[in-house]
């Protein structure tokens, strides 16, 4: 499966409020864009923390058009080169240091009446990049108005899915005392919790794994909405979300009221099931989970909630079951979306190394850096990709003692023979020369 270029990944992330909308109502578009626009980003590849609304508004109507395939981006042939003159850009940096608020008419205007450039001589275009490369495009020092907020609640179930993290306490694993994480995913409609699950820890790969559980037990969301940290940022998150047609939306840094209904779903926990837990009778981390998930099925998804005008988070998600997307075909094939891909340097004895454990692969890939596509739940290696995305080989653990009694292909010596033979001989050409040919 060809991985999916990470900026285009990031460009669908920033695009999340305006393509996960059904419908946009008239003026709506250009609000949006604004409201992006005015979000600061960590831009892969870039220093900068803005994205101007042009080219949101570009990326917008390029998605719609292409696909994420259009936002993979494209290297202009003219990369890195300005065609203005040194004494012209200095004048343009100039103009757009002492008024910040110029704009790039203003500037173009500004140097035309100061004859300092030809009338219809600057093109916008060439001074947008100058100004971009010098970290100077952005317009600053605009008035904000306070922004406004709205409850609001999704007419279906199935159509916006919440994930976070809760701390939890401490449980024998292995026989010492490790700290627990509650990764949740909650649906907006109903308040039922997709699924949720104890874990080591707060990565991406916990938090991959409890999305997979909550995709099988309740089929596909129309949106995801999670935080801005760096394990929901996580380009195969992205990337399985965007081959599921899962609009991932992150929430802005230190705005936790986006998150409302999740935010009281885990104060619901700790204050009726956190607070009743027995530490003593945990004896492992399966134990934890498995009390759990029987209170969520027996407690939580049956008790009425007031926001639902008495009925239970179950009863709710259960009026909406013909209208949620369930995985069809594509179940199948979940596994593989799951996968991770890594790069490894195949050994001259045909393996590799992952988590500390051999695989052999085919061994003419011996000496060569290869694409392992690895399950990283079951720590296992699953195979080996080409750039295409294409496999080209299984990979199975290193058996040291079957491969003692295991027959080796062995080099032709015949073949050898005559390859060494066949061309041009260095010693018989010296013999040649100092004797003289023998059969002259």
């Amino acid at each position: 499966m060809k991985p999916i270029d990470p900026k285009a990944l990031f460009r669908l992330s920033v695009l999340g409020p305006l393509v996960s909308r059904e419908r946009l109502a008239r003026g709506e578009l250009q609000q949006l864009v604004r409201e992006i626009a005015q979000r600061e980003y960590t831009i892969p590849g870039s220093r900068r923390r803005h994205i101007g609304e042009k080219t949101v508004e570009a990326w917008f109507y390029t998605y719609r058009r292409e696909g994420i395939e259009g936002l993979v981006p494209k290297t202009r042939k003219d990369h890195g080169v300005c065609k203005l003159t040194p004494a012209l850009q200095e004048a343009i940096l100039a103009a757009k240091r002492d008024n910040p608020r110029r704009s790039i008419r203003q500037i173009r205007d500004l140097l035309t009446a100061a004859g300092v450039a030809a009338k219809d001589s600057l093109s916008r275009s060439a001074i947008h990049r100058l100004l971009q490369q010098q970290g100077l495009s952005q317009m600053t020092g605009s008035a904000s108005l306070p922004e406004e907020k709205r409850s609001f609640v999704t007419e279906f179930a199935g159509t916006l899915w919440y994930g976070d993290v809760l701390h939890g306490p401490s449980v024998s694993v292995d026989g010492r005392l490790r700290k627990v994480y509650l990764v949740s995913l909650m649906d907006d409609a109903s308040r039922l919790i997709a699924h949720s699950e104890f874990c080591l820890g707060e990565t991406a790969l916990d938090i991959e794994g409890v999305l997979k559980q909550a995709l099988l037990k309740r089929g596909l969301p129309l949106r995801f909405v999670v935080d801005n940290g760096a394990a929901y940022r996580a380009q195969t998150l992205q990337g399985v979300c965007a081959r599921l047609g899962i609009q991932l939306i992150f929430c802005r840094p230190y705005a936790p009221e986006g998150k409302g209904k999740l935010e009281r779903w885990h104060r619901t926990c700790r204050d009726q099931f956190l607070s009743e837990l027995d530490l003593r009778r945990i004896a492992s981390l399966d134990d934890l989970n498995a009390r759990l998930w029987a209170w969520l099925e027996t407690v939580y998804h049956c008790t009425p909630h007031s926001g639902l005008g008495g009925l239970t988070p179950l009863e709710r998600y259960q009026k909406d079951l013909p209208k949620i997307r369930s995985l069809g075909p594509r179940a199948a094939q979940l596994d593989d979306l799951f996968y991770h891909r890594i790069s490894r340097y195949v050994r001259r004895d045909g393996t590799v190394s992952y988590l500390g454990q051999r695989f052999e692969v085919p061994f003419e890939l011996s000496g060569r850096t290869v694409t392992l596509v690895v399950d990283p739940h079951a720590k296992r290696v699953v195979g080996v990709e080409n750039a295409a995305g294409e496999l080209i080989g299984s990979a199975t653990p290193l058996d040291t003692l079957a491969n003692l009694h295991r027959t080796r292909r062995k080099a032709d010596a015949a073949e050898a023979t005559d390859d060494v033979r066949s061309g041009p001989n260095r010693v018989e050409l010296a013999r040649q020369q100092y004797y003289g040919d023998p059969e002259a």
